[in-house]
């Protein structure tokens, strides 16, 4: 075993990364839960749910004309967003904003989906401590390795905007493109996040200061033969089509949920037939999905490193589940359960293939394999 010791400033760091990675993650999981149970506007205000901290369980709780009240409250909200963008040059968008019609209407109370909305809202609020924590541990870096905590500084920004733009999704009544806004930046929190954990872990690593058995992960940063540019390109090609399946995922979800609703949440099973371009390129562009993660997978294994061959072999299997979650969506009546399995893995898929960017872009850098010095022995991260 190595005899160096991690210090305790880079362990709380390690550890709150991770479990706010993690638990970035489950939100996504839960987010997927809301919008597969029509719970988005399960809580027709922000942050209160229908105006109390903890929401009500009976409509009896609620004032007869609840309905008026907080669509009042979200028109009010929108015309104040619309102003503001008309003011910086954005009128039409303004104009798409205050005029789509789903913002006058109300849905009926309905507990379960409020409950559900609300154990979201907790979990996003919890992630906001989590990452101020992150940015918080991440202080030690300042003088150690600066964009560790540039990047943990980046999320814990972006995080406040996620949370405004939450607020919107809901005063714009699940406006599509505010669904989708706030899915995009969900993935760009993520791969902040994965990239301050990853960069102090190669940080010890690059040092020495590693157990033995993680020896052979530090070299992996460091092969003997530069990985060739055509690998780089095709892990940005494969991360860039993730990213945009996962949009246009968003954007499928929204056209299902305008199907049901013109159904009556009735015939399930003929919702896939009434979907438009959107679900076709989506189901076309899995196939394209799949051979450019195949090509990265088979370039990963082919450098002949634990830390790659891992990468691939949980790329691949990630893309595999997810194909057959997708699959039974289409084929099975779309499931509901399995709605947010499939987003999951999506984002999950984002986050390996990002890892394996980093990790390819490190090697190229440092085609020779560098051991620790012993000045570098001495230092505790």
């Amino acid at each position: 075993m190595n005899s160096l010791q991690i210090s305790p400033a880079v362990r709380r760091f390690r550890f709150v990364g991770i479990l706010t990675v993690v638990s970035v993650y489950l939100l996504i999981l839960v987010g997927g839960i809301v919008r597969s149970t029509g719970s988005g506007m399960g809580c027709p205000d922000w942050p209160k749910c229908f105006g109390q901290w903890i929401p009500p369980t009976e409509a009896s709780q609620l004032p007869a004309d609840y309905k008026e009240i907080y669509t009042a409250q979200r028109v009010a909200k929108n015309q104040k967003l619309a102003r503001t963008l008309e003011r910086l040059g954005f009128a039409q968008v303004a104009g798409s904003i205050f005029a789509h019609p789903t913002q006058y209407i109300e849905t009926d109370f309905n507990a379960v989906k409020t409950w559900i909305e609300y154990v979201n809202r907790l979990l996003g609020a919890l992630i906001g401590v989590f990452v101020f924590l992150t940015v918080v541990f991440a202080l030690p870096y300042w003088r150690r390795d600066r964009p560790i905590f540039w990047l943990a500084f980046g999320s814990f920004v972006l995080t406040g905007v996620q949370g405004y733009l939450g607020s919107l999704v809901v005063s714009t009544n699940l406006l599509p493109i505010m669904v989708t806004i706030h899915m995009a930046l969900a993935l760009v929190i993520v791969a902040l996040l994965l990239h301050a954990v990853d960069r102090a872990q190669w940080r010890l690593e690059k040092l020495g200061i590693v157990g033995e058995e993680q020896s052979e992960d530090y070299a992996a940063y460091s092969l003997p033969k530069m990985p060739a540019a055509s690998l780089q390109w095709g892990l940005w090609a494969a991360l860039l089509l993730t990213f945009w399946q996962i949009v246009l995922g968003t954007q499928v979800r929204e056209q299902i949920d305008i199907v049901s609703a013109a159904a009556g949440h009735l015939g399930r099973e003929t919702w896939v037939e009434q979907l438009g371009t959107t679900f076709s390129v989506h189901r076309t562009m899995s196939a394209l999905v799949l051979l450019v993660n195949v090509y990265v997978c088979y370039e990963l294994w082919q450098l002949g490193r634990a830390r790659f061959s891992k990468l691939a072999i949980i790329m691949l299997g990630v893309v595999g589940m997810e194909i057959v979650a997708g699959i039974i969506l289409a084929y099975f009546a779309l499931p509901a359960a399995v709605q947010p399995v499939h987003l999951m893995l999506a984002t999950v898929l984002f986050g390996v293939q990002f890892l394996a960017l980093l990790a390819i872009a490190r090697a190229r850098k440092t085609p020779e394999t560098i051991a620790p010095t012993d000045a570098a022995r001495r230092v505790v991260a």
